[in-house]
């Protein structure tokens, strides 16, 4: 479900989650819905899903806080993430990881001007065999160099 407008309404936002308030533990598949829908947890959700949940709004925003894949803002086209665990980090993978974050201009967690790319660490593909590796969406490509990692960002239209 996705809804038009930019920033949605307390209802919209009502609306999307309150089939969710049966679960057991309904935050998380709440703030899911909400992302889903509009590709961020928008500041207006935190305090709807705190009302629904009689939670203070900081618990909401610390969950949102903690786990990495919530957004504060809408991702780009494609999320490419690197791999930042040892063994990628062995074979290489923080200079490739460096080289590209300077190759696109941005930094971790970043999107690029042209809304192409949001670039994301990962802590393992499970690919320790074959690092580095990289994630382009769905799609994990290992045994990752420069050049390779040039054709996936071009791929994507970085």
């Amino acid at each position: 479900m996705t809804f038009s407008s930019p920033a949605p309404s307390d209802e919209e936002i009502r609306t999307l989650v309150a089939p969710l308030t049966g679960l057991e533990g309904p935050l998380l598949p709440m703030l899911h819905a909400v992302q889903d829908a509009y590709g961020c947890i928008p500041d207006a959700a935190l305090q709807v899903l705190a009302d629904l949940l009689n939670l203070g709004r900081a618990e909401v925003h610390g969950v949102v806080s903690f786990y990495h894949d919530f957004r504060k803002v809408p991702a780009g086209r494609h999320i490419l993430r690197i791999c930042r665990a040892e063994a990628c980090q062995s074979m290489g993978g923080a200079a490739l990881a460096d080289a590209t974050l300077d190759r696109l201009g941005i930094g971790w967690h970043d999107t690029t001007a042209n809304g192409a790319v949001t670039v994301e660490p990962v802590y393992c593909l499970g690919m320790c065999a074959c690092a580095p590796a990289a994630m382009l969406d769905d799609r994990v490509v290992a045994r990752l160099d420069d050049a390779r990692m040039n054709r996936l960002l071009d791929e994507a239209g970085a």
